[in-house]
């Protein structure tokens, strides 16, 4: 099994959001890829406005260490303060995986 960490985080932005909000998201997303055992982040936004971000990491080790990084947590709570109407994070670990390649 590979050991990989996935976190889910669904979310809803207010609407007061604003620039500050995108800035931020996107020193996070620099941030996590630069981290030890980085291995995949991405967002999607949904017609409805729902976000979806998908975040791999190789261990629970290093998941934990970029959940505990100084400036992400900075980060989280101005999610909770100032960005977020509504949010929900699930952690996962992979149990199984198959992929496929044309």
């Amino acid at each position: 099994m590979s050991g990989e960490v996935v976190t889910v985080f669904r979310s809803r932005l207010r609407p007061d959001a604003g620039d500050d909000y995108d800035r931020t998201a996107a020193e996070m997303e620099q941030r996590a890829r630069a981290m030890s055992g980085f291995v995949d982040f991405k967002t999607f936004v949904a017609a409805d406005g729902e976000r979806l971000s998908f975040v791999v990491f190789a261990s629970r080790a290093e998941h934990d260490a970029w959940r505990d990084d100084a400036d992400h947590r900075v980060a989280q709570r101005r999610g909770r303060d100032e960005w977020y109407s509504w949010y929900a994070i699930q952690v996962c670990d992979v149990v199984a995986e198959r992929t496929f390649t044309r």
